[in-house]
Order: structure tokens, then sequence, then C-alpha cells
């Protein structure tokens, strides 16, 4: 346990003065005994204590530096950002807010605030589960007839760019204390949008061609 100001002002008592002055061993005995539930000082403490309050004429703690702490009025309008918008992000509260990013991410944790990421559901139709049944008894069918059948097919994925503002699932979150199972319903098929299949390695070309190709 560290020692307060009021242990400090207690050693330079049992130093003393004068002729009456004991020696560091003596205090730190002294001091043990008097508080024997705690942890014993060492002569060192002891010396540091004597030299500061000679040279500063005080033992208190010296100002901490660094970043001042975020008081509470600060604390309560970053919560009250994340229930007015809870798809704000760090960068945009501390922007708001004019304080640094580290600070904001340190209040959410301390609240108990997760951005959860947003899961995209495709929307089934009544006859999406007999044609995706029809699907897989055609594939058995051919690849059947014919074992290459499957080789012969090139399977790619795609990225869609929006270009009308819609924020794609990997940078949405929704910051709160509980999963709060939050639905919207987006309509995806409209021209407003740029598909980019992911075929690089099949041909291998470029990114940059790729993307001429493509729009």
């Amino acid at each position: 346990m560290p020692l307060n100001e009021r242990d400090r002002i207690e050693i330079l008592m049992m130093i003393g003065v004068g002729d009456r002055m004991r020696t560091q061993q003596e205090v730190c005995r002294l001091f043990h005994e008097m508080h024997p539930d705690r942890e014993p000082v060492s002569q060192s403490t002891v010396s540091r204590i004597e030299r500061k309050y000679r040279e500063l004429g005080h033992v208190r703690d010296a100002p901490r530096q660094g970043r001042p702490k975020i008081n509470e009025n600060v604390q309560q309008d970053v919560i009250l950002s994340a229930l007015e918008n809870p798809h704000c992000t760090v960068r945009q509260v501390s922007r708001d807010l004019n304080i640094g990013k580290s600070s904001v991410s340190n209040i959410f944790k301390k609240v108990k605030y997760h951005p959860y990421r947003v899961r995209l559901i495709h929307e089934l139709a009544e006859d999406d589960f007999d044609r995706r049944t029809e699907f897989c008894e055609y594939m058995m069918d051919h690849n059947n007839q014919n074992n290459g059948f499957i080789a012969n097919i090139l399977f790619s994925d795609e990225a869609t760019f929006f270009l009308n503002g819609h924020v794609n699932r990997q940078n949405t979150r929704y910051w709160s204390q509980e999963n709060p199972h939050w639905m919207q319903e987006y309509h995806t098929q409209h021209p407003q949008k740029v598909p980019i299949a992911e075929i690089q390695s099949a041909f291998r070309i470029s990114w940059k061609e790729l993307l001429f190709v493509s729009l």
C-alpha cells in the first residue's frame, strides 16, 4: 500500500529535529511498531521523504501529467450520441464532440456498449424452396452424366459498390449494451450499383483491368 501524505508527515515527525533526530533504521522500526498490519517501509523511502521535505518544503504528491480526465458531462454527451444515432462511428463522435477517438472508445467500453455488426439475411419467397431443390437435382443429374461437369464451372464471388450512399455491412455498426436485433429492409435490385466479379485469380488480370472490363 503506497504512503499517503499523512503517512509521510508522520515519518517526518519520527525523524525529529536537532539533537532528537532518529536514524533511518530507527524510523523504519518505529513506523512498523505503530503500524504492524502494514507493509514495513524501507530506509530508502524514509530518505526520499526527508530529502523532498528539505528541497521543496512539503511532502505532497506532484501533479500528474498527461491528458486530463474526461468529466461526466462529456461522458454523457458520448452516450447520448450513441442513443440518438446507434449507427454513429467512433470517428464521427470524436469529431462532433472534439475529443480523442481513444477517449470515445474508452467511454463506450466503460458503459459496456458494443458495436454490433449488421448481418445480411436474404428474404425467401414462397417458391424459392422448390427452385433450390430443382437446381440441386439438376446439378446432381448432370454430374452423374458427366464426371467433369463441375470442374468446367467457373465459380466467382461478387463485390457490390452502391452509388446511392448505401453503407455496406462492413462499415455499419449498432452501438448498444445488448443485442438490439435491429432489422431494416433494403431492396438491392436497383440500377444504382456496380457489381464486380472477383475472378482475378482465374484469368490472372490486374484489378485495374478487371475494373475496366466490369464498368
